[in-house]
């Protein structure tokens, strides 16, 4: 599969099938993550892979319990990745002075690249940005003041769950060249 074609059959998968991921498919995922640019190569991420059944359920008990129970689907896939912000103070320090949280944008290029692995191993992934982060962090024993960020459901994708395509803004919309064009 090239490129273009990884990106157009990626999907937020909310159902998953009762298999186990492979942990060899789970670390080209990590590796594929691993090698995601980030400012001043502060690589501001630590994944913790959540596979072991009883802590999975755990935590997705935790995280996904109350307001948060729109996200309770991820306690069907059969791996929870939380990703955990660890920024550096050199590009924290220029994210101050631009207004900008370097470490996010960071996490977001190594999250998709893991997601884009993902699909091209034929892997179903939902970012999951809504969960108890309190609860989330005893669960996993993670101090402050460290921050679970966002986490991702990862596994294979139940044939039978249903995908309703969003359509995207025409590139005319989305995009100008050398300078600001309302469209």
């Amino acid at each position: 599969m090239n490129i273009m074609d990884v990106i157009k059959a990626r999907r937020s998968i909310r159902k998953y099938q009762e298999l186990p991921v492979e942990r060899e498919k789970i670390m080209e995922c990590l590796e594929a993550a691993r090698l995601a640019p980030s400012a001043c190569n502060a690589q501001p991420w630590k994944y913790i892979v959540v596979d072991d059944k009883n802590l999975k359920d755990r935590l997705a008990k935790e995280a996904f319990s109350g307001i948060y129970i729109v996200s309770r689907f991820a306690a069907k896939a059969p791996v929870l990745l939380a990703v955990v912000s660890d920024p550096d103070w050199l590009p924290k320090a220029g994210g101050a002075i631009r207004k900008t949280d370097f470490h996010l944008i960071d996490i977001g290029i190594s999250g998709e690249h893991l997601v884009l692995k993902a699909t091209e191993l034929e892997l179903g992934t939902c970012w999951i940005g809504w969960f108890d982060e309190p609860k989330a962090k005893r669960a996993l024993k993670i101090a402050s003041p460290k921050k679970i960020e966002v986490m991702l459901a990862l596994g294979y994708p139940d044939e039978n769950s249903s995908f309703n395509h969003h359509e995207r803004k025409p590139l005319e919309q989305m995009s100008c060249f050398n300078g600001w064009e309302d469209s």
